[in-house]
């Protein structure tokens, strides 16, 4: 049976993937165009071959921005809006523009075409449709921890918290060109994935190792990235991995989410280093809210599950911002933290796309103030 090591970190560190739609600056529809993307990056210098923070997924209309490794939200925050910045000024000079959602509202995936990457096209062949529906768009946290045991344990008792993360972050209430009555339709496309969704309970790092290397001894996946659960243990980067999250509607809100992601993973690491007891939320009580936060968003009742009380989703967040809040001062990202209070009070980006459309009868003029109210920038040349 194979070893996996998992590189530990001595801090809480932080680093942000996010996965952006490309689309053409025209028409508003995505567009597969990452290699032209991809090749004006790295004629200006901005990306190589062997370290990129510019990478390509599954889909040739989606492009990953990752952060470096950073201590705080504050740097992550700076990372990314020089990244993004960038980006952004190839965009305009290519015709494109940057998608902020974890679906596009009226984009079919059939119109989409695979990255031609040997992984890539393996998993397609494995997964057939499932993985061609996968024109999805999500944030990614990891934060550094100090043991594969904790990482594994902090999986488990992180996993209560994973449906307030998503109901902050839902912004994928249309597929194919329709209105499905979920906030967030990227959750469940994900769920059709066989290795997605909640993780499974572990008791430790053993018993996670076993599991992956049971699953790539008889088959059933090729390696541990094919793994892609709400929320998992990074042997490599020594790091808790949130992936719940759509693809928040802006770069502030993004940045909030991923402060409470730090501010929970630190404050539960410091509680396992003080000594509790290892209680388990009971799976189906967290998928029962994970559905809630899917269907309703930041509008949804969400059941506690140690008290078994509901309470909106709005009182949630600010009971929980409350309990983070020294984790917050130790991190230095208070301001970062008490921006989900905000968000959970206002319209999601789900409800911002249900609404602009009702306004506008126009789902491109939609994507189109969507776009432009994401942008770090202005545009130097009108679409």
């Amino acid at each position: 049976m194979a070893k996996i090591e998992f590189h530990r970190n001595e801090r809480p560190t932080v680093g942000v993937e996010l996965e952006l739609g490309i689309l053409d600056a025209r028409t508003m529809a995505l567009t597969s165009s990452y290699g032209l993307l991809s090749a004006r990056l790295t004629a200006e210098g901005h990306q190589r071959d062997d370290s990129s923070c510019f990478k390509p997924e599954l889909m040739q209309c989606v492009l990953e921005i990752n952060t470096e490794v950073c201590d705080t939200i504050g740097q992550a925050d700076a990372d990314l809006r020089q990244k993004i910045l960038v980006v952004e000024e190839a965009c305009d000079a290519l015709g494109l523009r940057l998608w902020w959602g974890a679906t596009h509202p009226f984009s079919t995936w059939l119109e989409q075409r695979i990255t031609p990457d040997e992984r890539y096209l393996l998993l397609v062949n494995l997964l057939q449709e499932m993985a061609r529906r996968l024109v999805t768009f999500g944030l990614h946290v990891h934060v550094g921890v100090d043991s594969g045991d904790k990482a594994v344990m902090i999986c488990d008792r992180i996993m209560r918290h994973l449906p307030t993360l998503l109901a902050l972050s839902v912004s994928s209430p249309f597929w194919e060109g329709r209105r499905t009555g979920l906030h967030s339709h990227r959750s469940k496309v994900m769920e059709g994935l066989p290795t997605a969704g909640l993780p499974t309970i572990m008791r430790n790092w053993s018993e996670y190792v076993w599991l992956v290397n049971h699953m790539i001894d008889t088959g059933f996946i090729n390696t541990v990235r094919e793994i892609w659960w709400d929320v998992r243990p990074h042997h490599k980067f020594g790091t808790v991995e949130v992936r719940v999250c759509d693809m928040p509607g802006n770069l502030e809100d993004t940045m909030a989410i991923s402060a409470m992601v730090q501010c929970l993973v630190k404050a539960l690491s410091d509680e396992i280093d003080h000594g509790t007891y290892q209680h388990d939320s009971h799976p189906m009580m967290v998928q029962q809210n994970k559905w809630r936060a899917a269907r309703f968003g930041n509008q949804a009742k969400l059941v506690d599950t140690v008290t078994y009380e509901s309470a909106a989703v709005p009182d949630v967040v600010e009971r929980l911002v409350q309990l983070l809040g020294h984790a917050a001062i130790e991190l230095d990202c208070e301001n970062y933290l008490e921006h989900c209070v905000t968000m959970a009070h206002r319209p999601s980006a789900a409800q911002r796309q249900l609404d602009l459309l009702a306004e506008t009868n126009d789902s491109r003029e939609m994507v189109r103030r969507l776009v432009a109210d994401a942008r770090i920038t202005q545009p130097a040349v009108a679409s």
